[in-house]
């Protein structure tokens, strides 16, 4: 499994507006994203109410992982980072 971590830099964190960009970014890749923050069970990046839930917030740093699945792993690696890059940002301007 391929991960990385990223801080949230959204003000609100992964809440409303700034949560749905990212799910759908997420959901863009078609792999299986989880998300997690120390100490706490991962999520699944795919579902906005999992996200919401976690209660990520601004300047946490969280762990993006993909699971197990049939991509290839330069795939994997490229859309991690991108999301890994998105999460750096506002996630207001995304769509």
């Amino acid at each position: 499994m391929y991960t990385r971590k990223a801080t949230v830099a959204a003000s609100v964190g992964l809440h409303a507006r700034p949560a749905a960009v990212f799910v759908r970014a997420v959901n863009r890749t078609g792999l299986p994203v989880t998300l997690a923050k120390d100490g706490q069970p991962a999520v699944d990046g795919r579902s906005l109410l999992a996200v919401m839930s976690a209660d990520f917030q601004q300047g946490e740093e969280i762990e993006i992982g993909v699971g197990a699945c049939n991509a290839d792993a330069q795939a994997v690696q490229a859309a991690v980072d991108e999301l890994a890059a998105l999460l750096v940002t506002d996630l207001t301007d995304a769509s």
